[in-house]
């Protein structure tokens, strides 16, 4: 069989490399090979994210681009998957019909089938589950884009109707991986060389809760997963405040693999404006979450997600959610422009707010979380981290760069034969986003002193 090139496109979280990973596995079963020259592919794939307006825009530049592309390729194919066929359906080819499939985020293990019918047909190829498929929630074909780290998805979709957001629309209700399931991936990646795995999920704190009867948390597989031979961190992304459970707590602080760091978005710092996001919780409930955490886990690196100017928010209810920045200190922020989403609750409520005061708002405490940012790394200075290995850096090719238990990026000057291997490094420089070292002959992970602006 003649081998085909395929492109693909990955838009979004993590949630939507996993999925690319495991479409270009599966692709490969049918000879598709990676190219990153879409004029060169076969056939081109976007796999979309939907989270906020400018994602949309993005892919649909992307798809116009693509369709002048196509115009020099007759034989060139286009597909669209994720997020936003799953919210938008038959939308896309009334709008570009010159687009061949649309699938969406449940489809993803039909995909070798899909191709084959569009590349048979000759016409367009359009299906949009509502239910996570079988074969989606068990073992298929991954294609990891690395050797050293790996996404494991242990959950699809949330049950959470948080008024802002789209999710539950574009991936559907929660449904948790069988653990045994979920276990073997993880055995795999060991086996094979991997030695760090990162569990994925909308908000994993709820895994097996749509389980009957109930027989494990989220802490019990962490506990399991901590017990495979092979992988010595384990980190988890991304979780609700509504379901940090204390025996999570527990976990994290009793099992050795678990890496310190912590992603735990909390949205806004306003009571009345949790309660308009439908969050579930208070300021002050995560507050004493917080306390909770670091009191298990002292040296913990802290991550979060922030909206401002959702809708009616006032001034002192933005100042609210700068205080909680303030008494938090989180290591670093995702921070959004609150942005309306369709067949979301939040745009129809009153009090929407201007683009430039949100946009005031946006950059008051983007500013102020740089200098928390600084000062939460520059205690990494003149310390000695074990950093696992996982190739050339972004920034400078020449360096590698690797990754503390807490987080932090490290790049340094090294051996290509270090990748995949835990090595001593020593911090010399702490800038914003990441820290500078040499590899030194030995390295403990020291506790840090937090220092003050």
């Amino acid at each position: 069989m003649a081998t085909k090139k395929l492109a693909i496109k990955t838009y979004g979280c993590q949630m939507n490399q996993y999925d690319s990973e495991r479409i270009i596995g599966l692709l490969q079963q049918a000879n598709y090979e990676l190219t990153d020259d879409v004029k060169q592919a076969n056939l081109v794939l976007l796999n979309t994210c939907s989270i906020r307006e400018k994602a949309d825009q993005k892919f649909y530049s992307e798809l116009g681009r693509l369709k002048r592309v196509k115009q020099n390729r007759s034989d060139m194919l286009i597909g669209v998957c994720g997020c936003i066929p799953q919210r938008a359906r038959g939308e896309i080819l009334e709008r570009a019909p010159y687009v061949d499939l649309v699938f969406g985020t449940l489809n993803v293990s039909r995909v070798l089938e899909l191709v084959q019918q569009v590349e048979d047909g000759h016409e367009p190829v359009m299906e949009i589950t509502d239910k996570v498929l079988d074969d989606d929630l068990g073992a298929l074909p991954v294609s990891r884009d690395n050797d050293v780290t790996a996404f494991v998805s242990v959950m699809h979709g949330c049950n959470k109707r948080c008024s802002f957001c789209v999710v539950p629309n574009t991936r559907g209700p929660q449904v948790s991986r069988p653990v045994e399931v979920v276990l073997d991936e993880v055995r795999a990646l060991a086996d094979a060389g991997y030695k760090e795995v990162t569990l994925l999920g909308q908000n994993v704190n709820a895994y097996g809760v749509d389980f009957r009867p109930r027989h494990m948390d989220f802490a019990d597989l962490l506990g399991v997963v901590n017990e495979v031979e092979g992988i010595e961190r384990v980190r988890f992304v991304t979780s609700h405040p509504l379901d940090f459970t204390d025996h999570l707590i527990e976990a994290m602080g009793s099992l050795d693999k678990v890496c310190e760091s912590l992603h735990l978005p909390f949205q806004a710092g306003s009571d009345r404006i949790l309660k308009l996001m439908r969050r579930g919780y208070t300021a002050e409930g995560y507050r004493d979450l917080i306390s909770r955490i670091r009191e298990a886990v002292p040296d913990i690196a802290l991550t979060t997600d922030v909206i401002v100017g959702f809708p009616g928010e006032t001034e002192d209810e933005f100042l609210e959610t700068r205080r909680m920045l303030e008494w938090v200190r989180f290591d670093s922020i995702f921070l959004f422009n609150y942005s309306e989403r369709p067949d979301t609750v939040a745009p129809s409520l009153p009090d929407l707010i201007p683009h430039e005061d949100k946009q005031r708002r946006f950059d008051g405490l983007l500013n102020m979380q740089k200098r928390i940012s600084l000062a939460a790394n520059l205690p990494y200075e003149g310390q000695t981290y074990t950093v696992l290995v996982e190739g050339p850096s972004k920034k400078d090719p020449e360096k590698l760069t690797g990754r503390t238990r807490t987080n932090k990026i490290i790049n340094f000057a090294g051996d290509p034969g270090l990748v995949g291997s835990f090595v001593p490094v020593h911090v010399t420089r702490a800038g914003l986003y990441a820290l500078d070292g040499d590899v030194a002959e030995h390295g403990v992970d020291l506790p840090l002193v937090p220092l003050s602006l």
